[in-house]
């Protein structure tokens, strides 16, 4: 029978060291709170019951929390005492008799799956509590794992440590797994005879083995172990999440010139043989097909580009548009809730709001939909083959019809049936010699001007 498990996510700090008005597990990683990148490794893990330890901002951080399949509980830690008390926090829930409890940390977004299910394995195979760990070339600082055949002995402080012992460059994470039959008895024995008289999870390790328990480690890459207390801490996890991210859709058969220029969200999804150039910025949301090419410095959020459809440079897509087959959207162009049909192009220096564009259309530069009266938005529909000149407006609600050409600098606020001809401009007008006429006057003001003053 598959093991219950419990994840214990202690995530009721004060957010002190953030400088910031709002607990620190809600700040962002790829555009996702950290705590919602926990609680996704956690259900990697195979995890669907999750005991969250709240404190500041509670009901905010229980709602970025929530992820699909994940039942959460929310606990509330109304004092700071250590992690051993935050962890009896969600004593009640801890009590249902779980298979395995894993306690982890709501500012350690980096954590995936692999050492949460190595801990568990480990219980599995007999040990009462084990420690995931992680080699560092830097361990000052750290409590040093000390292991001896095979069981972790004791987690040793760098202030209490021997300096043979301070040469151990294995480091203690937080992270645990603990035999949940016993992990009631095991913490309600945590005592804090201490200078800062709290209670630290870490003394479960002597705790366990006083009572004759086995207490195992296991190891985690450091970077994933990379813990989140101030804003600069906040950009190195933002460049490790990034940099492995943009790893994993390389090795997928994406193609990025300079991948340390391209920022992905969390849920960004690129296909196979996509081309992104140079200092795009993915938003939440965006989905690009195989074979697509995103140009140098583009904007993508809440977008779908369909394969072969090209987008930019300096182009942004907001939510809800949606590019057809091999459609275009070009340099200084912006498309919100508008939908491209196959092989459309709006080239350049265009504004596409609630539109739906037809198959082959092409949308001539500088033409905007008037999508929005102040109150309402409202859409225009242009058909197959329709061909906008440059420098229009379409005054939505409009259809434009299949085949149907509409005359540069035109305002359009009529429905245009399909293969028409539709002109909205004022007619032209000469006057010989009238600038020079406005010239004089206008110099003759500027000099009265200057008189006066």
């Amino acid at each position: 029978m598959e093991r219950t498990c419990l994840a214990v996510i202690l995530a009721a700090g004060d957010s002190t060291r953030m400088k910031s008005s709002k607990s620190k597990v809600l700040h962002p990683v790829a555009g996702r709170p950290m705590i919602a990148h926990v609680v996704e490794a956690v259900a990697s893990a195979g995890i669907s019951s999750v005991a969250l330890v709240v404190g500041r901002d509670a009901e905010d951080v229980a709602k970025a929390a929530s992820i699909d399949g994940v039942g959460i509980e929310s606990c509330l830690q109304k004092e700071r005492l250590g992690t051993g008390h935050a962890v009896l926090a969600a004593r009640e829930a801890i009590a249902k008799g779980y298979d395995d409890i894993l306690v982890t940390y709501g500012d350690v977004p980096l954590q995936t799956d692999g050492p949460l299910k190595a801990a568990r394995q480990g219980l599995a195979d007999g040990s009462d509590v084990v420690v995931i760990g992680f080699h560092t070339d830097r361990p000052t600082g750290y409590g040093r794992l000390l292991v001896k055949d095979g069981e972790l002995i004791a987690i040793r402080e760098e202030k209490d440590a021997t300096d043979a012992e301070r040469t151990v460059t294995w480091c203690n994470s937080g992270l645990m797994a603990i035999n949940g039959r016993k992990a009631l008895d095991l913490l309600t024995r945590i005592g804090n005879a201490n200078a800062k008289g709290e209670f630290y999870l870490t003394d479960l390790v002597e705790i366990a083995r006083s009572l004759g328990g086995r207490v195992t480690a296991v190891d985690a890459p450091e970077i994933e172990m990379t813990g989140c207390n101030t804003r600069a801490e906040l950009a190195v996890i933002e460049r490790f999440w990034q940099e492995r991210r943009r790893h994993e859709m390389m090795l997928a058969g994406v193609t990025m010139i300079a991948p340390e220029t391209v920022y992905l969200s969390y849920d960004t999804v690129i296909g196979q043989d996509a081309l992104i150039e140079p200092n795009v910025v993915f938003g939440p949301g965006a989905v690009i097909d195989s074979g697509a090419v995103i140009h140098a410095f583009s904007h993508i959020e809440g977008a779908h580009v369909s394969q072969g459809a090209t987008v930019g440079p300096f182009a942004r897509l907001r939510p809800g548009a949606d590019l057809g087959n091999g459609s275009k959207v070009g340099n200084f162009c912006e498309v919100k809730n508008g939908r491209l049909g196959e092989g459309a192009k709006v080239n350049h220096l265009t504004y596409i709001g609630d539109a739906v564009i037809g198959a082959g259309a092409n949308i001539g530069a500088g033409t905007i939909t008037c999508n929005y009266d102040g109150v309402n938005k409202s859409e225009t529909v242009i058909g197959e083959n329709a061909f906008i000149g440059s420098n229009s407006s379409l005054v939505a609600p409009v259809t434009i019809g299949d085949g149907a050409y509409i005359g540069s600098g035109s305002v359009i606020t009529a429905n245009v049936p399909a293969d028409a001809l539709a002109l909205g401009r004022a007619r032209q007008e000469i006057k010989p010699g009238r600038a020079t006429l406005l010239r004089e006057r206008a110099l003759a003001i500027k000099a009265a001007k200057k008189a006066k003053a």
